[in-house]
């Protein structure tokens, strides 16, 4: 506003100085005016108005000339301001002089007079507060109207009414600024007060320079002082816009008092105690988090990033109007530079310094690194530190709590979830900047920065080069915590012992385990005991690990699982909602439907006790900051692969036993005179041969023609990885395809296929019986006697036959393109 400012054209004259004669018709025209304002000095509640103090000050000298009124030449504006603050106006409408019988000459220095503390929020004498205008009852930031006297000349009018609204943008300004510059507002809102007192002070400036020109110069009038503030009229009414706009997204009932502050107290105790173990729930941390955030947007000040996106808005709003748009982007440039140092601490050194809640991210302190330490599932990892608007990365597709609801006016998110638009490409990115320096300092290793950057203190949000960083400290975080897992934590190798152990690419070692431990996992998975199978698997590994494997063998577990492999698998299908698209053929849908409903019926009644070697799964302890790539989630998809191939395996091991059984006398010797006999066995050694077919090609399926080509995949895709989150998605992604590639998520082909593989467990499990069968039915033809058991022994074989047929024609006819 300096240019607008009377300053340069005054500075043209070499001296401003009055002659006699203008100084003498000067002084008779002040004169005049002080002695009509003596004679209304005092208000209708008899007592002295805003200015009695200085017309009884004449009174005392009984002095009417000009010298006696010297501290009103030199500061007029000091006469009506009491101890450098504005006087509060009392009761009472103020009397307005009548101006009808006065000159216009004297009209338009007295309106002069009056205009130079209107602009300043005082009332005048011929200019007052409106009618209507109440001090306890008005909103401060909508600001002070002014009504001009009636009996102003019309000539003049006009142009007051054109200057009177300065008064009003000047007072809801200063309101605003310091209404705003609480604590409670945040850093934001304190750097735009500071920016918009700046300007009030180029504002007062004008008013110092208006006020010399006005004691000075007789030429002065009233469009002179048009001229001078006609531009800043402009500026202070985009202000005041802006203070509107601001003032009025708060939704009504907002409550900012101590109250909020001792409630955040509270779940900040109640979070810190749950966190330490100091009793409480972890739900109540969690929820006294999340009732924080969401107690309601009315609850939530115009602060942070939503202060930041209302000026954005309007500097794009008038992008055609040049000054509005330099006013608001050095606005925007003030507000946001303690906005653009937290984010640089943040993306820099993984601290989030944000004490007013202001920035796009936010901390849930109850998360921490010991949490991991118990239970390393992925929450420290997507929970610890989230978006504020509850948005996530395209890998995640969770669903955050504790957002809180849109304003009702406007529909933005309340303070700091409110993402700033320029910021808004770029919040994925920096809130993973930060989180990958925080795992690196949870690790003890201090993170190092670049100074020069860092202490850039003119970065601003509308520079190119704001983002230029951004860039660069999301790229080194990445590295580093990339280095850190790659090279010192030695992720890949970790991976391949994975998958060795889950994938049973090392046979030997889950053959040697299944024969030390076959007695023990042949009882219910209640009886075995998990310290024995350890002690045997510490065995089996010792025998069969070397290399790489013999290095974090110490790190693989036994566990019982508390449900079957395929009860689970359906579980969390169904409750996923995620069917194969494709569906089954109509063939044999409504009888797996009527079996279904016989099996749910018949479920409490007959329900057995599961085997141990049905509950066997393998574990993996993992520590920070490997857990955040070999997470509880991920550990449960290995498990899944895993117990499932160790199913078919021991499928697999029974019926090879069941086909050395079969190569005795009671199966190779030839009976002519049973040939029903003869063909019950091959019958049996046909059904044992097509099962046994059947598990050994799902098995080499699932080895040679999914895990390992997935495996191969991810091993290409990790010797190319650029970033921790494309490592995380690339992980999750081959877990992902090889459940699916296994059939494992798919309800249909998932029930289908689980009556299969217990189907042909089951026959296993009936070698002796039919063993036992053909050497009693053999007895009875070399006695020449009649087989009791013939009938029976059909029975059996059949409802094998059909059950597997059946279950292996709707399904894998079409999944699985094998012929038997």
């Amino acid at each position: 506003m300096d240019a607008h400012t009377p300053h340069a054209r005054l500075a043209r004259k070499k001296k401003l100085t009055l002659s006699a004669k203008e100084y003498t018709k000067v002084t008779g025209t002040i004169a005049s005016v002080r002695r009509n304002r003596l004679q209304d000095g005092i208000d209708e509640d008899g007592e002295d108005d805003l200015h009695s103090s200085r017309d009884g000050r004449a009174r005392r000298h009984n002095e009417t000339s000009f010298i006696a009124e010297t501290s009103f030449v030199r500061a007029p504006l000091n006469s009506r301001v009491a101890s450098g603050s504005t006087p509060t106006r009392k009761k009472g409408k103020a009397k307005q002089e009548n101006l009808d019988h006065t000159p216009v000459e004297i009209q338009e220095a007295l309106i002069l007079e009056d205009l130079l503390y209107i602009l300043i929020g005082i009332e005048g004498t011929h200019i007052t507060y409106h009618p209507d205008y109440s001090p306890e009852d008005d909103d401060p930031l909508q600001g002070i109207k002014f009504v001009v006297s009636p009996s102003l000349d019309p000539s003049l009018r006009d142009l007051v009414e054109r200057i009177l609204p300065l008064g009003t943008y000047y007072t809801a300004i200063s309101a605003f600024i310091e209404n705003r510059s609480h604590l409670d507002f945040g850093l934001v809102n304190h750097a735009l007060c500071a920016a918009m007192r700046d300007m009030l002070k180029d504002y007062q400036t004008l008013l110092s320079q208006l006020e010399h020109a006005f004691n000075t110069s007789p030429q002065f009038s009233l469009q002179k002082l048009w001229f001078y503030v006609h531009p800043t009229v402009h500026t202070l009414s985009l202000i005041y816009q802006l203070v509107l706009e601001l003032a009025t997204a708060d939704d009504p009932g907002a409550d900012l008092s101590s109250d909020g502050s001792s409630s955040e107290e509270d779940a900040e105790e109640a979070a810190r105690n749950e966190a330490l173990g100091l009793g409480g729930a972890k739900l109540k941390a969690v929820m006294s988090n999340i009732d924080k955030d969401v107690s309601g947007a009315s609850g939530i000040a115009v602060k942070g990033g939503e202060v930041l996106a209302i000026i954005y808005e309007r500097m794009r709003n008038t992008s055609g109007d040049p000054t509005a748009r330099s006013l608001y982007e050095t606005l925007l440039r003030a507000a946001g530079v303690p906005y653009a140092s937290m984010l640089r601490v943040w993306i820099t050194t993984g601290r989030l310094i944000d004490p007013y809640e202001e920035l796009l991210v936010k901390e849930s302190k109850f998360i921490d690194k010991g949490i991991l330490e118990r239970d390393y599932t992925d929450e420290y990892w997507e929970r610890r530190y989230t978006l504020r608007d509850g948005s996530t990365t395209g890998a995640s597709k969770r669903t955050q709590a504790g957002v809180p609801p849109p304003r009702s006016v406007g529909g933005r998110l309340p303070g700091g979830a409110c993402v700033p638009p320029l910021l808004e490409g770029w919040k994925h990115k920096i809130l993973l900047a930060g989180k990958y320096l925080n795992v690196i300092r949870e690790c003890g290793i201090e993170v190092s920065r670049n100074r020069s950057n860092f202490d850039d203190d003119d970065l601003a949000m509308t520079d190119e080069k704001f983002y230029n960083f951004l860039q660069d400290a999301y790229t080194h975080a990445n590295r580093t915590l990339l280095q850190l897992l790659l090279e010192d934590q030695q992720l890949i190798p970790r991976l391949r012992s994975l998958k060795r152990y889950f994938f049973l690419s090392q046979s030997s070692f889950l053959t040697h385990l299944l024969d030390l431990s076959s007695s023990e996992l042949r009882k219910s998975a209640k009886s075995a005991s998990v310290a024995k199978l350890q002690n045997l698997l510490d065995l089996a590994l010792n025998t069969d690990a070397q290399g790489e494997d013999a290095l974090f063998r110490e790190d693989l577990k036994v566990v019982l699982a508390t449900s079957g492999l395929y009860e689970w698998l359906v579980k969390i299908v169904e409750t996923n909602a995620s069917n194969d698209k494709d569906g089954l053929p109509d063939v044999g849908q409504h009888h797996m439907q009527q079996e279904h409903k016989k099996e749910k019926e018949k479920e409490k009644d007959d329900k057995k006790p599961m085997l141990a070697i049905d509950a066997l799964a393998l574990d993996y302890n993992v520590k920070f900051p490997l857990s955040l790539v070999i997470s509880r989630k991920t550990l449960l998809r290995y498990q899944l692969l895993f117990r499932f191939l160790l199913h078919l395996k021991h499928v697999e091991q029974s019926l090879s036993s069941m086909w050395i059984e079969q190569k005795g006398p009671a199966w190779r010797q030839a009976v002519p005179s049973d040939p029903d006999l003869e063909r019950w066995r091959l019958r049996v050694l046909v059904l044992r041969a097509r099962m046994l077919a059947f598990v050994q090609q799902i098995l080499a399926f699932t080895t040679f023609e999914v895990l390992e080509p997935n495996w191969r995949a991810l091993e290409a895709k990790l010797a190319k990885v650029t970033t921790v989150d494309q490592l995380l998605r690339d992980h999750v992604d081959f877990l992902d395809t090889c459940l699916k590639e296994c059939m494992l998520t798919s309800a249909k082909l998932l029930k289908a296929f689980s009556k299969l593989i217990v189907t042909c467990s089951t026959f296993a499990l009936y070698t002796a019986s039919f063993t036992k069968s053909a050497n009693q039915s053999i007895a009875a033809s070399e006695a020449g006697e009649n087989d009791a058991g013939q009938a029976k022994r059909w029975d059996v074989l059949s409802k094998f036959e059909t059950n597997f047929n059946h279950w292996w024609g709707c399904p894998f006819s079409v999944r699985f393109h094998v012929s038997f």
